[in-house]
């Protein structure tokens, strides 16, 4: 019997197929797409990320399933994928961040860290032994007088959006995003797109408590987790704004 083209090419060690893939990332970026969605979206005074964290059983409680940490008092991040492998990569973040702090005596910088991350990533895809992780994250922060927001794949690769997504719903997420996202969109409004476009991307089933929302508002440069009584407060907001817009798509149809 023949084997497939890429055995051998995916067995214990990444090494590169005779066209020139790595099998393992790209196994790894499909547990990531089969992962929960995550979505971030900057604003002119602050950044948001927000986490479908998709309860499988009624008999699961929705507080232990955590898709959004706090990594320093300036950045957070949401994670889509492998959860263990998440933990291990926000622990990273978060040792990256206290040893700038006790080194150079002030707050890491957010991109710095971002490729830090990355770069800890980039070294699982190259040495035997090992695998990818399978997660991908999505860094916010802010610096000065800007926010930023970073995406980190499983190969190590490092991009900045305004807006992007990442997870099963991504597709779904991006068209909302290109078609709806402005830069001058205020912090309140840039979290109801977010809330909009993961409502599309799990086909109009969210709720408050099987979504997180956390935020950093360029005023205070500080990450918090919005509470469930504010995620619901948003979430009704987002679902009274897609329901007239459904009202609005139907009367012009008609006429």
């Amino acid at each position: 019997m023949q084997m497939a083209p890429q055995m051998g090419y995916d067995r214990a060690i990444t090494v590169f197929s005779p066209d020139g893939r790595l099998f393992q990332v790209e196994y790894a970026r499909e547990a990531v797409r089969r992962g929960t969605t995550a979505v971030g979206i900057k604003a002119k005074d602050g950044v948001a990320v927000l986490v479908d964290k998709r309860i499988t059983s009624r008999l699961m409680e929705p507080k232990s399933i955590e898709k959004i940490f706090q990594i320093d008092n300036h950045i957070g991040a949401a994670t889509s994928g492998l959860v263990a492998d998440a933990r291990v990569l926000i622990d990273r973040a978060r040792v990256e961040s206290q040893i700038n702090r006790l080194v150079y005596d002030e707050p890491i910088g957010v991109e710095a860290l971002a490729k830090k991350i990355c770069d800890f990533k980039q070294q699982y895809t190259q040495y035997g032994g090992v695998r990818p992780f399978g997660t991908a994250l999505l860094i916010i922060g802010a610096e000065e007088d800007k926010t930023r927001l970073f995406e980190t794949d499983p190969s190590g690769a490092l991009l900045e959006y305004k807006a992007t997504g990442i997870g099963a719903g991504r597709s779904a997420v991006m068209e909302v995003f290109e078609e709806k996202y402005r830069e001058d969109l205020e912090m309140d409004e840039a979290v109801l797109l977010g809330l909009e476009a993961l409502y599309k991307a799990a086909e109009g089933k969210v709720e408050a408590a099987t979504t997180e929302i956390g935020i950093i508002k360029l005023c205070d440069r500080k990450f918090y987790k919005l509470t469930e009584k504010e995620v619901a407060a948003y979430v009704e907001r987002m679902k009274a704004n897609v329901a007239v817009d459904k009202g609005e798509k139907g009367e012009k149809g008609e006429a």
